[in-house]
């Protein structure tokens, strides 16, 4: 028997000048810390291996010191292609500087691209990065001048434009698990995430490389439950026990049995954001949530969103996804990013973005740190800042809903709560909302086209992403159009029928989003007034999203219509309604049915310019209910 447990200096001894590395790991999750740290003091004692090649999907680091930071010294990379680059400033820093090739895909993109490696086709076909700074007609993802290969390049296949991520041997691997026998074999029972390390092993493996794997502690070999085992011993060459301060669970987070999926945390452990700017856009964004959808939440700002779930008590009518794998439950932050507790199931990382790729995604929540008049959005690079695109373009590319997500201003904005509404104290220094972004990490135009809906949810208003442009459609309570908005972009959007902002944004108690999501209220919504025989349907700020929704309505309306004798005069209160354009057509019918079957007369009032134009043929609409109640006296 071939024992593969050895010293992490005698591993790391494996890896050769020239070497192409692919590395594990998601933030501070999964990354074999042990590993890197070994050859980075190889290099900085010997000044050996050189010139290496990195190759990773997710960012691995703290934004300090940890993760691939070791590996941010001048001669011991030579080009790297990566996902994510911002918790890597000192390998952003090499790349912005010329002294590295560096290109920037999506995340998914290269995650997949692991397992067609090891199948041995020649790259990755899809149509993630189509329209953005990936695409070869903008700038083919370099990060520099010296970035001459072609790592992407635009194809047609049976008529249509798809982007072709090349192949290319990986020759190393290190990967990080949890327990390791004698023979290699690896589980990973204590970590918060398996990502891809089965795929990048098989495609160092069937590249001819070596496949070192960092793990917690040694069994007798063979006595692993095979279920269990991830990474397959035939596919590993040697194994490395890490000291524990290397291995911890996340790089916030040393252990937590509630990470590793084994124990469900009981409710209420998930404390309530304060009530600041950043909640109310949370909150703004979770009224767009799904029931019963699947969704992704971003990095960032838009981890507040499920903490706003958990507090209005949504997350059991939702399944929140994260892109490392996690499926349900209630995804953690900051440097936990990427672990969750509660989940349903948690699967490998390139398996969710085939999922995600393919339209599964209900809705995706997503940072927004440019915005501009096209609607594009950049989250990947501003002047010498190097963030990465993450998942974010194979996310916001393929999800059937966007909402995105970010203060209207950057750098010292002071946005004060304040009487139920928003003060603007001091503006930030840094316009967010510009004429053209830096780098184009999403494609208004592509998204318009393709009908897509998107918003962009700010602290003080809401805009939405429409066939003639980005539209202003909703402000806070307290702003000033002019002096707080109009006056601190850079373009000036359409304004649509604008509407105030849901007053409960701004108030502490919890908002009441599992009634409006759930129509739980509806048999107090539509009610029958003894007294006057007349049929009141109240649909104040709800949003009607499916056939569904629709079926609900018109159910309740026959189950007290049905049983009369004659028809009832109808009052109809649409104030703040939202109907989906996608369901429009289908709900205007349901309303003329019942109109037909069972209104003598319908009176409706509402401030939607949209309401007015679907619903109003045929029978009075108005504006407020004081003009629609002197209408119905008058009658």
């Amino acid at each position: 028997m071939r024992r593969k447990v050895v010293s992490a200096r005698d591993a790391v001894a494996l890896i050769r000048d020239g070497d192409t590395l692919t590395t594990s790991g998601f933030v501070g999750i999964g990354v074999p810390e042990e590993l890197l740290s070994a050859l980075e003091t190889r290099f900085l004692e010997s000044g050996a291996p050189r010139d290496l090649g990195l190759v990773f999907a997710a960012g691995q680091g703290d934004g300090k010191e940890r993760g691939l930071n070791r590996l941010g010294h001048d001669g011991l990379l030579r080009f790297v292609i990566g996902g994510h680059w911002g918790l890597i400033p000192k390998i952003g820093a090499l790349a912005l500087d010329g002294r590295i090739a560096g290109w920037n895909l999506p995340q998914g993109c290269i995650s997949q691209l692991y397992r067609d490696i090891a199948a041995g086709k020649p790259g990755t076909l899809s149509k993630i990065g189509l329209e953005t700074f990936v695409d070869p007609e903008r700038e083919g993802g370099r990060i520099n001048d010296i970035s001459t290969d072609t790592v992407v390049e635009r194809v047609e296949i049976a008529g249509q434009s798809c982007l072709f991520y090349h192949a290319r041997p990986l020759t190393v691997a290190l990967l990080r698990g949890t327990t390791a026998d004698e023979l290699g074999n690896v589980t990973m029972e204590r970590e918060a995430l398996i990502l891809d390390n089965l795929a990048q092993a098989m495609a160092v493996r069937n590249s001819g490389g070596v496949v070192i794997v960092q793990v917690e502690r040694i069994a007798k070999g063979g006595t692993l439950p095979a279920r269990e085992v991830v990474i397959p011993g035939t596919l590993v060459d040697a194994v490395v026990v890490a000291a524990p301060g290397n291995h911890h669970q996340t790089f916030a987070t040393e252990f937590s049995h509630a990470f590793t999926n084994r124990i469900r945390a009981p409710e209420g452990a998930v404390a309530a954001p304060p009530l600041d700017a950043r909640k109310v856009i949370a909150r703004r964004c979770a009224m767009e949530l799904p029931v019963n959808g699947v969704v992704n939440l971003g990095i960032g700002m838009p981890e507040g969103v499920a903490s706003v779930a958990s507090e209005e008590g949504l997350l059991a009518h939702l399944t929140l996804t994260a892109e490392p794998g996690v499926i349900g439950g209630h995804p953690a932050s900051g440097l936990d990013f990427g672990a969750a507790v509660n989940t349903d199931a948690v699967i490998a990382q390139n398996a969710q973005f085939d999922f995600y790729d393919g339209g599964g995604l209900d809705m995706a929540c997503l940072g927004m740190a440019q915005m501009d008049r096209h609607g594009n959005v950049n989250v990947s690079r501003f002047g010498r800042t190097l963030a990465g695109a993450g998942g974010f373009i194979n996310i916001s590319q393929s999800a059937r809903r966007v909402v995105y997500a970010g203060t209207f201003s950057a750098g010292g904005l002071d946005a004060r709560i304040a009487g139920g509404g928003l003060q603007i104290a001091s503006e930030g220094r840094a316009c967010k909302l510009v004429a053209d972004v830096e780098q184009v990490t999403f494609s208004g135009a592509r998204a318009a086209r393709h009908g897509q809906p998107v918003l962009y949810v700010t602290e003080r208003c809401v805009f939405e992403l429409t066939a003639e442009g980005v539209t202003l459609i909703e402000i806070a309570p307290g702003v000033d159009l002019e002096a707080d908005i109009l006056a601190q972009m850079a373009f000036r959007p359409r304004i649509g029928a604008l509407r105030e902002m849901d007053a409960r944004l701004f108030r502490p108690e919890p908002m009441g989003l599992r009634t409006d999501l759930l129509h739980l209220a509806l048999s107090e919504r539509i009610a029958l007034d003894s007294e006057t025989g007349r049929l009141f349907i109240n649909l104040e700020k709800m949003r009607v999203r499916s056939q569904d929704d629709i079926d609900m309505i018109r159910a309740r309306v026959e189950e007290i219509c049905a049983p009369l004798d004659g028809k009832v005069e109808a009052i109809v209160n649409y104030d703040g309604f939202r109907l989906d354009e996608e369901v429009a057509d289908a709900y205007a019918a349901m309303v003329a049915d019942l109109e037909a079957r069972f209104y003598s007369r319908v009176t409706r009032y509402s401030g939607s310019a949209f309401l007015r134009v679907k619903l109003g043929e045929g029978s009075p609409l108005f504006e407020s209910r004081e003009s629609a109640r002197a209408f119905r006296d008058r009658g």
